[in-house]
């Protein structure tokens, strides 16, 4: 019999959490200023962003794409495990949230790896060439995941790497009446991404759940 695997409870998120490379103080102060400055607590848990940092490096990515800036914190976090003449190219609709990522980032170990691009992501996604990255990470608004994956799917080369955020639906996945009104497009998502044509996904059980998938 095919080994069913162990159900992923609150208990194992801890688990995982208490035995990951833990964030540093920097990345730490970046949290509580965030929460200070009022931006919403959504930002990618500390061990999906170890995670994040180890996949960028086994792809051997020097230009990576985001979509979903926040306060930086996950671009931080990429960035690092870029070579020194790699890039992220992360894309923030909200003013506040890209200026607050800006000034982050230039106090960051980082500064001249990460550019900030204002605007709503499908605005900015058609300005990226074709082919011109290694990576893609999707953190945004989950109605337009689709559109994001399908310029990642352009953007990112052959045997790139493409995840998504938030797969587990802010943890209401199973929710009969979730409260969350983002939750049925991440379904949909979720639904729609084994059948994209040019991608091998599976869902990780890191943070919220991130789809992690290679550009065939």
């Amino acid at each position: 019999m095919a080994d069913q695997g162990s159900p992923v409870s609150a208990e194992h998120f801890a688990y995982v959490r208490a035995r990951t490379t833990p964030e540093d103080d920097f990345l730490a102060q970046l949290r509580s200023a965030a929460i200070e400055a009022g931006l919403p607590e959504i930002h990618i848990a500390p061990e999906q962003g170890a995670f994040l940092q180890i996949l960028v490096r086994l792809a051997g990515a020097r230009e990576v794409i985001e979509v979903g800036t926040l306060g930086g914190y996950s671009a931080i976090w990429m960035a690092r495990g870029l070579p020194p003449e790699g890039r992220v190219r992360t894309i923030e609709v909200n003013p506040a949230h890209a200026n607050f990522a800006e000034t982050w980032v230039a106090r960051s170990d980082v500064a001249g790896k990460i550019e900030v691009h204002r605007g709503a992501g499908l605005d900015v996604l058609p300005r990226f060439a074709d082919g011109s990255a290694d990576a893609a990470f999707v953190d945004a608004d989950k109605v337009n995941y689709p559109g994001y994956l399908e310029h990642c799917l352009r953007i990112v080369r052959p045997g790139g790497l493409i995840a998504c955020d938030n797969a587990f639906a802010f943890g209401q996945l199973f929710d009969e009446e979730p409260e969350d009104p983002g939750v049925p497009h991440v379904r949909a998502f979720n639904d729609l991404v084994p059948r994209v044509a040019g991608l091998t996904a599976v869902i990780a059980p890191f943070g919220d759940g991130c789809w992690v998938g290679v550009r065939n």
